[in-house]
């Protein structure tokens, strides 16, 4: 069944993320509780209140190290001079799980379109804007501690290879997302792209076409 990984998302209602800071509640009740608070439960809150700011604001700015091999281990950050970079750039956002990376990929008027077979009882495509795709996908670099982001063969380019670009470009290729150690994702993945005055090219328009 054809599902966007978005969609797919939604659906998990974030548990780890919930149980996490319901725990940090709990054990900052507790501390309280103490009649006779000494500089180790300080600490302990100190360090509490820390996680749960960090856990509400996710911290792109300092994303985890972790070691990558294969693909992974060649992803390199670009100014985002072609439609192509602006796809490597994506790459970064996603194996880093960098929120502020990702944010730089899409114009202002961005809209994301997915198939929800839940619309109508026969399904239809439905859109979301700006907002709601940062939301929705630093909901998911929160939720997983692992990705692999894979672009395979370009199905469709526009203009062609090796021609002179304009302000506007498309691009449809294949794709291989993991995330963590259970979900995987492929398929189509289609780009409308418009290059801004500094030169800098964005994601205007993104049709998701994986399979789950």
């Amino acid at each position: 069944m054809r599902i966007s990984l978005h969609k797919y998302f939604n659906i998990k209602k974030h548990r780890d993320s919930v149980l996490s800071t319901m725990k940090s509640h709990h054990e900052i009740r507790n501390f309280k509780s103490s009649k006779k608070p000494n500089a180790r439960n300080l600490e302990l809150f100190i360090t509490l209140s820390l996680g749960i700011i960090l856990s509400a604001c996710w911290n792109p700015f300092a994303p985890e190290l972790m070691e990558f091999t294969g693909e992974d281990s060649r992803v390199l950050l670009t100014e985002q001079l072609s439609p192509d970079e602006v796809l490597e750039n994506m790459r970064y956002a996603y194996i880093y799980r960098d929120s502020l990376i990702y944010s730089q990929l899409f114009d202002s008027s961005f809209t994301f379109v997915y198939y929800d077979p839940e619309v109508g009882g026969t399904g239809a495509d439905d859109t979301w804007g700006i907002d709601t795709e940062l939301r929705t996908t630093g909901r998911l670099f929160r939720a997983y501690d692992h990705f692999s982001l894979v672009w395979n063969a370009t199905i469709f380019q526009y203009p062609p290879k090796d021609s002179a670009l304009g302000d506007e470009a498309s691009m449809t290729k294949t794709f291989q997302l993991s995330m963590g150690n259970d979900i995987q994702l492929s398929g189509n993945a289609i780009f409308d792209f418009v290059k801004h005055r500094d030169e800098k090219w964005v994601i205007s328009r993104w049709r998701d076409e994986s399979q789950y």
